[in-house]
Order: C-alpha cells, then sequence, then structure tokens
C-alpha cells in the first residue's frame, strides 16, 4: 500500500527513533546564504564528516564548547517531560545530552533542519529508542501548531542567518512556544573591547561569518528588536562575552 507524503508525515509524527530516517533529501531547495557561505561548514556530505569532531568544534569554540553546553543543559533543568523543540541540528554533543535528560523526564526531542546530510550526521548520533524525532524543515516556516512545544532550544544558530531568516526563525520559534514555556539561545555576543582575541579574531570570523558582525558589535535586542520584544530576557556571558546565553520564559 502506497502512502502520500500527509500519510508518511502523520506516521513518521508517532514514530521517536533514529532508526525512523529524515524525509526524503531535496523536500527543500539548499537556501542561497548557506551555498554560497556554508557549504564548506554544513552543505556538503565530506564537510560533514569533517567537522562533526567533538575537539574540533572545542577548538572553533576556543575550548568553550563544554561550557556552553553545559551552560545550555543548566538553562534547560535536569527535568525535561513534555516536548522539547530544537531548531537546527549541530555538531557536538549538545543533542544527545539533551536526549538523555528527556529520555529520563519521560518527554520526546524533535530536531529539526532544512539539510538533510545534517539530519543523518544526528542520526548516526543517537541511540537504539532514543526519544527524537527529526524532520526536514524550513527554520522560517515551521510545520507545527502554535504552543506546540514546552521548550526551544537555538544553538549557534542565529549568527548563521541573514538579519530577514534570523527574524522570521525566532518568530517562528516563539509562535511554537507554549505560553510559559522556555526560549534558549546560545551563540556569539558582544565581546568587551578589551578583550585580547577581539581584534584578533573578528576580522578573520568576518570572512567566514558574514552574518555574526551584528552580535559582535550589538546586543541581541538590538539585532532583532521587534522578533524579541514583549518578552524579558536574561542574559549571561562567557569567554569575555564573546559568547552569550538568552533565556526568556513567559
Amino acid at each position: 500500500m502506497s502512502l502520500s507524503f500527509r500519510d508518511q508525515s502523520e506516521v513518521a509524527a508517532t514514530t521517536y527513533a533514529p532508526a525512523a530516517r529524515p524525509p526524503r533529501p531535496g523536500r527543500f531547495p539548499v537556501p542561497h546564504y548557506l551555498n554560497k557561505y556554508y557549504w564548506w561548514a554544513y552543505v556538503h556530505p565530506l564537510a560533514v564528516r569533517f567537522w562533526e569532531r567533538q575537539w574540533l568544534i572545542n577548538l572553533v569554540l576556543l575550548g568553550n564548547y563544554k561550557k556552553l553546553d553545559a551552560a545550555a543543559l543548566e538553562a534547560l533543568g535536569d527535568h525535561l517531560p513534555g516536548k522539547t523543540l530544537q531548531v537546527s541540528a549541530c555538531y557536538g554533543s549538545l543533542s544527545t545530552d539533551m536526549a538523555q535528560r528527556i529520555q529520563k523526564s519521560g518527554g520526546t526531542l524533535d530536531v529539526i533542519d532544512i539539510l538533510p546530510v545534517q539530519l543523518e550526521n544526528l542520526r548516526s548520533k543517537l541511540w537504539p529508542g532514543a526519544p527524537v524525532r527529526m524532520q526536514e524543515m524550513d527554520s522560517e516556516h515551521l510545520e507545527y501548531a502554535d504552543n506546540s512545544f514546552d521548550r526551544v532550544v537555538l544553538f549557534f544558530l542565529m549568527h548563521e542567518q541573514p538579519d530577514g531568516v534570523r527574524d522570521n526563525s525566532l518568530r517562528e520559534a516563539l509562535r511554537v512556544l507554549k505560553p510559559g514555556g522556555k526560549i534558549l539561545m546560545v551563540d556569539y555576543g558582544q565581546s568587551s573591547k578589551w578583550h585580547p582575541l577581539r581584534y584578533l579574531l573578528l576580522p578573520f570570523l568576518r570572512f567566514l561569518e558574514p552574518f555574526a558582525v551584528k552580535l559582535w558589535y550589538n546586543e541581541m535586542t538590538e539585532v532583532m528588536p521587534q522578533a524579541m520584544a514583549g518578552r524579558t530576557w536574561k542574559k549571561t556571558s562567557y569567554f569575555g562575552g564573546m559568547y552569550q546565553r538568552l533565556v526568556s520564559a513567559k
């Protein structure tokens, strides 16, 4: 018996297991900015194989990955029942760390990404029976109903997106968040002027991360004033302000 794409989605929605493969490749075209600026980091399969190394991601973050991973988990808490959404798969152990806590709490984790290769990479890191559902989806147009999730996580996503895309992604993340739910962002921040690496790294990072410039020189609330308005955001800075954690619950 053949199933329509809608039927397949409904069946997949009941299955939280790494054995359930993401939706078919090519459902969405790769966004122009990803092809142009990040093909070497996220798009090409060889790039994924190269970058998925914990020590390498830690090196890119100047030895701060473990601290930032721990900061994200601390903000979420030990008990994570209900539904958690991670917008964009990411390298490193954060997704699996969250999944372990979520499994102990009887909850579920949805991870969406517009790149099937990233979802396949995440699937390779999960264990049989992990409470994780992976779906190919555009962060600007989440295919979830309003008020669907108890918490939403955006880990080093905002700095990779152009202004309009960034705003839409955050608005969508807030739309699917339940009233009283928690949204967590971890990303680059406005580093202190005295930071010894500021003037050495920023020109180099400007070339590799062209959309991150605003986050290095402005507060997130200045970068996305409308999308972030109406909520109280608690900011914690790390490594001289080069990284930040923003948490909001309402």
